[in-house]
């Protein structure tokens, strides 16, 4: 599954439009990360449990994207994008979007 933040794959052409597809994920911090996370913000740096959190809901809200766009018989998602909300206290959600094509290489 080719899966591109632009509206087109280069050298490719889109033979059909398959729809809107998403994906999502909630995910919660835990009480071992907010003690972590007290201690950074006291005396600066990176936030590494929460990056880790949050690369591993970006992961899986595209894979639940890529399922759903294979259903619809795509072969690429064009035009991704990913987008992230509080949805309750200590708990953010990851949803990642795009439109599902069919593409092929054109001769010559």
């Amino acid at each position: 599954m080719i899966v591109t933040t632009i509206e087109t794959i280069p050298g490719m052409k889109i033979k059909a439009h398959c729809g809107m597809v998403s994906g999502s994920t909630v995910r919660a911090k835990n009480m071992v990360m907010d003690f972590g996370a007290g201690l950074k913000n006291a005396i600066g740096g990176e936030l590494k449990s929460y990056t880790e959190l949050l690369t591993e809901a970006r992961e899986e809200a595209i894979s639940r994207m890529i399922i759903q766009a294979e259903k619809l018989h795509a072969n690429a998602i064009v035009n991704v994008r990913l987008a992230t909300s509080s949805v309750a206290a200590g708990a953010a959600e990851v949803y990642a979007y795009g439109t599902a094509v069919e593409v092929y290489k054109p001769e010559g």
